[in-house]
């Protein structure tokens, strides 16, 4: 399938830009406010988010494999942010890990949508690089925030942001790589001749 990386209306920058950051940001939002009320409201939502509900959905929308492996990694990173919330410093939890998680959904959804299965790698490269800018946004944001790293340096900030923008060149480099074998693959498998009616018609 071939996307034009130009072809972007204002109903897809909608849909793929706009509303997934503003789904972070009150995320973001819950997850720093001191009310008490939300307390309880906050690791019920951030968890059934990030432990339940994604793995679930790739396990639908993909395959089981896709569906655990995102369900490990993606726990693994909520108890990491929920570990930290238990051993949190004068009594308040850091969010910089919460800015993690967020960020890794944002990127993952922002960069799928924008994308729209194609196989360009202008394309790849430009949903990818816009969705790891936003996800460089997201956790400096956060990182603002945070009792224990302190004031942000800006050579901080660069790094957060060049490793993101890095990597949305280098992995649509590496998808074109897996696309073209599964293609390969495909191809000589209906090339082969079907062994079934061979062996039928031997017999």
């Amino acid at each position: 399938m071939s996307t034009s990386p130009l072809k972007l209306g204002i109903k897809d920058l909608v849909y793929s830009v706009v509303a997934p950051t503003v789904v972070a940001l009150l995320i973001m939002a819950v997850g720093m406010s001191p009310a008490t009320s939300f307390v309880g409201l906050k690791y019920t939502l951030l968890e059934a988010i990030v432990v339940v509900s994604v793995p679930m959905l790739f396990g639908l929308l993909w395959n089981r494999w896709a569906g655990g492996c995102s369900g490990f990694l993606l726990g693994s990173l909520y108890a990491l942010y929920f570990s930290d919330q238990v051993y949190a410093v004068q009594g308040r939890g850091d969010i910089s890990l919460l800015g993690v998680v967020v960020s890794a959904m944002l990127i993952g959804y922002v960069t799928g949508a924008l994308n729209k299965r194609s196989t360009e790698y202008k394309r790849m490269a430009l949903s990818a690089v816009t969705a790891a800018v936003i996800g460089a946004a997201i956790v400096t944001y956060a990182d603002q925030y945070s009792i224990q790293l302190g004031e942000l340096k800006s050579a901080t900030v660069f790094l957060t942001l060049f490793t993101r923008v890095l990597c949305g060149l280098i992995v649509p480099f590496i998808a074109r790589v897996f696309i073209s074998y599964s293609s390969k693959s495909d191809r000589e498998k209906r090339l082969q001749p079907p062994t079934n009616a061979m062996q039928g018609n031997s017999d």
